[in-house]
C-alpha cells in the first residue's frame, strides 16, 4: 500500500470514518459514546499513515512544510467527506434538528428569562440554522484538529530523523 497517495489515503480513511459512523448509528450507540472517539482515532492514524509513509520515501525532504503538505492533502480530503456526509445525514434525518430545538427550548424555558413567544421565535431561529451551523463546525471542527495531528506528527517524523 505504499504507493497510494495522499489523497486517496485522505479518501480512505474518510470512507472508513463514515462507514464507522453509520455502524455507530445503526447500532444504536448512543452520540456521546466513548466509541465515538474510535472516528478520531481513525483520523489521526489516516494522516499519520500519510506523514509516515511519505518519511520513508525518496521525496523526503526531512522539511516540516513537506510534511505537513502531504498530512493536508490527506486531512483536507478526509474534512470535505466528513462535512459532506454531516449535510446528508441530517437531511435524511430531521428528527436531530428537531431533538435539538426541544432541548433548546426546555433550557430556555428552564432559564425563565424569555415569554413563550420568546422562547418560539429563538426555537424556529434555531431550526433555521441547525444545519448551518452543524456545517460550519464540522468545518472548523475538522480542519482544526487535522492541522494539530499533522504538526505533531510532522515534528514528530522530523525529529525521529
Amino acid at each position: 500500500m505504499k504507493n497510494i497517495n495522499a489523497t486517496n489515503k485522505g479518501l480512505l480513511t474518510g470512507i472508513i470514518m463514515i462507514a464507522l459512523s453509520l455502524i455507530f448509528y445503526y447500532t444504536g450507540q448512543p452520540f456521546e459514546s466513548p466509541l465515538q472517539y474510535v472516528i478520531y482515532i481513525v483520523y489521526a492514524a489516516g494522516i499519520v499513515w500519510t506523514i509516515f509513509d511519505y518519511s520513508k520515501s525518496g521525496k523526503n525532504s526531512n522539511k516540516f512544510g513537506d510534511f505537513f503538505l502531504q498530512a493536508f492533502k490527506c486531512f483536507i480530503v478526509v474534512a470535505l467527506l466528513m462535512v459532506v456526509f454531516t449535510f446528508v445525514f441530517n437531511k435524511l434525518h430531521p428528527e436531530f434538528r428537531d431533538e435539538m430545538a426541544k432541548a433548546y427550548g426546555d433550557e430556555l424555558i428552564k432559564k425563565g428569562n424569555s415569554t413563550p413567544a420568546e422562547v418560539q421565535a429563538n426555537i424556529d431561529k434555531m431550526k433555521q440554522y441547525y444545519l448551518t451551523m452543524l456545517i460550519s463546525s464540522a468545518i472548523f471542527g475538522y480542519l482544526l484538529t487535522g492541522a494539530a495531528i499533522s504538526a505533531v506528527a510532522s515534528l514528530f517524523f522530523i525529529k525521529k530523523k
